[in-house]
């Protein structure tokens, strides 16, 4: 259940790429191996002016660097017209390489490289919301909305600049306070771009309008002294001097300008409706295609994936049924059967703040257990160093019920797993085992560092599909490795977490494909998996404001399964699924449509011995 900030820097492989100036490249065949690979390095390098923030998070706004870690990713009209421009000169160059052999690494990441730009320019190209992540902190966020409930500057920033920026010394702070000047500068921005496009007609849903409304509401109207920004500062003691500059800034610069991003948000509401797709207004349809591409790496359609969602439900609940009627949970649907489970007292934590610390005191337990099985699943290891968090207070409203950032490249900022601890009911004990796995171990930050191993340009680019169909793949393994062998609930909770995504297939295109309602949205998900409905409301609100992106972890986890099945098929006993499962996450971040080849790269050596 990722959303908001779904693999740090993740799937942003568009825009991060987008920010590159123009250079050119010779074809493989020119350049060679070597010379290649020197190239993408530069790409990297140019990647980071554009994103800042990347530096800051994988750890390396050092020495030429630093000054990386006084800025952030400009996102008024002309930064986002800047980086259009530069993604269609850099696809233009990237179209020029030509007999790539995808065996050699430079030509692998050359191949990643132009498939993200292909997405990226076509994105671009609608001229409205974020067409492609802005900002490698948020992860995958394709979006027609530039500001809404689960994204924009005061969602994504300050959490930043608490989680991700240390400040160690004056210099770090000095940079704090630079990035607090250009958080005002970026509201404002997105104020101008959420004008246009209202003016396009490209307006949220009325219902996702009045939860982003509320969340700007409560930045616009804090006390500067008091705002999230400030104590974040105040934490490392520094000098009262850049302190002083900060509350300043807040006061003069980012709290008159999120004043005026609610204004601005206050004339889309007037003009909302209920409509919670995007086919009510121009090119809402094309849109939609694009984004089911960006978000799962194929061109399967609409009507397919909403069939395959139907498939997967009838598959997972005939095993759930098994395993129900073993444990005397007869009676009704599985969806309603499963409801009655999650409302069990005996399954749920206390609605408090011992609740909340009794329940992440599980969720480290569980991290515990699954790391003394990961030898089996992987004969290359990493350290997967891991907090788990709750989202904070001041979002979780608006935000998924989990979501994951990777560690940094040096090690000193651990990976963070996010849990969204609104209302624990949402969270009955059997939901939870899967959750670490998706999100922490052998997830998402689990995942993250094999990324942290790779070249630079790798380690910055991710595809939702991969990130997401590898962290549903992990749940998987936990399964595998035998975390439910005495916890069949457990079990079923991981069954339901995999039903969960199959629904996000149905509902993500009956919502923009096939003109449903958010309440037939949302009646269909609940009676359909049992989930408890505030949650799934907050979910479909999600879908209807980030089209597309949902629809990656079925299809993603659904091809891994299907090569991993191939590799079985190929090797017979020369399979080993500790080196299966290292070629996925070692040959990294890759659209589905270049997955098979690291696959079979991997299956002919092993058949080389």
């Amino acid at each position: 259940m990722l959303g908001r900030r779904e693999f740090l820097g993740t799937a942003a492989a568009a825009g991060l790429l987008a920010g590159c100036k123009a250079s050119k490249v010779p074809s493989a065949e020119q350049s060679g191996g070597v010379d290649l690979a020197a190239q993408l390095q530069g790409m990297a390098q140019e990647m980071l002016a554009e994103y800042p923030e990347n530096a800051t998070i994988l750890g390396i706004a050092t020495g030429k660097d630093e000054p990386l870690n006084h800025r952030l990713t400009d996102r008024t009209p002309a930064g986002v017209a800047a980086r259009a421009e530069a993604a269609r000169k850099r696809y233009a160059t990237l179209q020029r390489l030509d007999s790539l052999d995808l065996s050699r690494p430079a030509d692998l990441n050359a191949a990643v490289a132009r498939e993200a730009h292909q997405i990226a320019v076509d994105g671009f190209g609608f001229g409205f919301g974020d067409a492609i992540n802005l900002d490698p902190n948020i992860g995958y966020r394709n979006t027609p909305y530039v500001v809404n409930q689960l994204g924009g500057a005061f969602i994504d920033f300050p959490d930043f600049l608490d989680s991700r920026h240390s400040v160690t010394n004056e210099q770090d702070a000095v940079a704090f306070a630079d990035r607090v000047d250009a958080y005002a500068k970026d509201v404002d921005g997105e104020t101008q771009r959420l004008a246009h496009d209202r003016g396009l007609g490209v307006v949220a849903p009325d219902f996702t309008l009045d939860k982003t409304i509320g969340i700007i509401t409560a930045g616009a109207a804090e006390k500067p002294d008091e705002s999230g920004v400030v104590k974040s500062l105040a934490k490392a003691k520094v000098d009262s001097k850049i302190l002083d500059r900060v509350k300043q800034s807040m006061a003069t610069g980012v709290i008159p300008a999120l004043q005026r991003q609610l204004e601005e948000l206050k004339r889309h509401r007037a003009v909302a409706t209920s409509d919670a797709g995007v086919s009510h207004f121009k090119d809402g349809e094309a849109y939609y295609r694009w984004a089911l591409r960006a978000g799962t790496t194929t061109n399967r359609t609409p009507q397919d994936i909403h069939q395959l969602g139907l498939d997967q439900v009838k598959t997972i609940q005939t095993r759930m049924e098994t395993i129900m009627q073993k444990q005397g949970l007869t009676g009704g649907t599985v969806g309603a059967r499963m409801a009655a489970l999650g409302k069990d007292p005996a399954q749920l934590y206390p609605n408090t703040a011992a609740g909340r610390e009794q329940l992440l005191a599980y969720l480290n337990g569980r991290i515990a257990d699954i790391r003394t099985r990961l030898p089996r699943a992987f004969a290359t290891m990493v350290p997967g160093r891991l907090i788990i968090k709750r989202v904070p207070p001041s979002i979780e409203a608006g935000a998924p019920g989990g979501y994951a950032a990777a560690g940094s490249i040096d090690g000193k900022v651990p990976g963070q797993y996010y849990i969204n601890l609104r209302d624990t009911s949402e969270w009955p004990k059997f939901s939870l085992p899967t959750l670490c796995y998706h999100e922490g171990i052998p997830g998402h930050v689990w995942q993250g560092d094999y990324a942290n191993r790779m070249p630079l340009i790798r380690s910055m680019l991710a595809f939702n599909a991969y990130s997401e169909g590898w962290a549903l793949y992990a749940e998987q393994l936990a399964d595998e490795l035998g975390v439910y062998a005495d916890d069949p609930l457990g079990q079923l909770g991981y069954l339901q977490s995999m039903g969960f995504r199959a629904c996000r297939l149905v509902v993500d295109t009956g919502i923009h494909a096939m003109h449903w309602t958010r309440d037939q949205a949302i009646d269909w998900f609940v009676n359909t998996n049992g989930d408890d409905r505030s949650s799934v409301t907050g979910e479909v609100d999600r879908y209807c404001a980030m089209p597309g992106q949902a629809c990656g972890y079925k299809v993603g986890h659904l091809e891994i399964v299907r090569l991993r099945e191939k590799a079985q098929a190929a090797l017979g006993p020369k399979f080993d699924l500790r080196r299966f499962d290292d070629a996925v996450v070692l040959g990294g971040s890759v659209p589905m449509t270049l997955l098979e080849t690291v696959i079979d790269g991997f299956i002919a050596r092993a058949k080389a011995g």
